[in-house]
């Protein structure tokens, strides 16, 4: 049984969850604010976070960012505001998806699903490795030399196609296909955020990441494998 953390300052709508999610077999775990989810994260495990964006204290913004720094969990945003900069927002802070207010039950497991199809391997996949950088997908885990790059699920799998397919371009058109399994309102901006994020971590950790994976323009991106073009 998945265990889901479920994250919201309004415990009428921590109820509802529950109540929309443990018949399909998910087991609820309910907290109230960004500090407890962070205090029972650094304690215990969940394989998904379903995080609320507007709590006092601290924000779901905020808190994502603060559990991005020790935890590679899934995490879906939570809200009723559905603008673009928000979205980019949560997704720069290290969200996976992002789940508009009022809920549509359906189109909320569904995303849970296509997120955990993702992120579930099988004992098949092998270590991919391309000068230095390690990509272990029966761990979901990412190192240079001896640091590890901790990278969301969707940021992981993002790399990973990278790597079994250097040198091919994705259009970010494609890439939104591979990381969101059925139809969204999410734009290709989406593709460009988790790409800034990449670099940056891969940059935070020594990996000459500008050397390899190039931006495209007009079209999308793809992992080089000649270190100077």
């Amino acid at each position: 049984m998945k265990k889901v953390l479920l994250v919201d300052d309004e415990t009428r709508m921590l109820n509802l969850l529950e109540l929309y999610l443990s018949p399909h077999g998910y087991k609820c775990i309910k907290k109230n604010s960004g500090d407890e989810a962070i205090g029972f994260l650094m304690n215990e495990h969940a394989d998904l976070l379903i995080l609320d964006v507007m709590m006092p204290g601290l924000d779901g913004w905020t808190t994502c960012a603060k559990v991005r720094e020790f935890s590679s969990i899934p995490i879906i945003m939570l809200t009723a505001r559905s603008g673009d900069e928000d979205m980019v927002k949560g997704l720069k802070n290290g969200a996976d998806d992002y789940v508009t207010k009022p809920l549509n039950p359906d189109v909320l497991l569904a995303r849970m699903e296509a997120l955990f199809r993702r992120i579930v391997q099988g004992p098949e996949n092998s270590i991919m490795n391309f000068k230095g950088l390690s990509l272990d997908e029966s761990k979901v885990q990412a190192t240079y030399l001896t640091h590890k790059v901790s990278l969301t699920p969707k940021e992981f799998s993002l790399l990973s196609l990278f790597l079994k397919y250097p040198d091919k371009v994705f259009s970010r058109d494609h890439l939104l296909q591979v990381l969101w399994s059925f139809k969204t309102e999410i734009d290709d901006r989406t593709i460009d955020s988790h790409i800034r994020n990449i670099r940056e971590k891969l940059r935070q950790v020594g990996y000459p990441v500008d050397q390899h994976l190039k931006t495209v323009w007009g079209i999308g991106y793809k992992w080089s494998t000649e270190e100077f073009q």
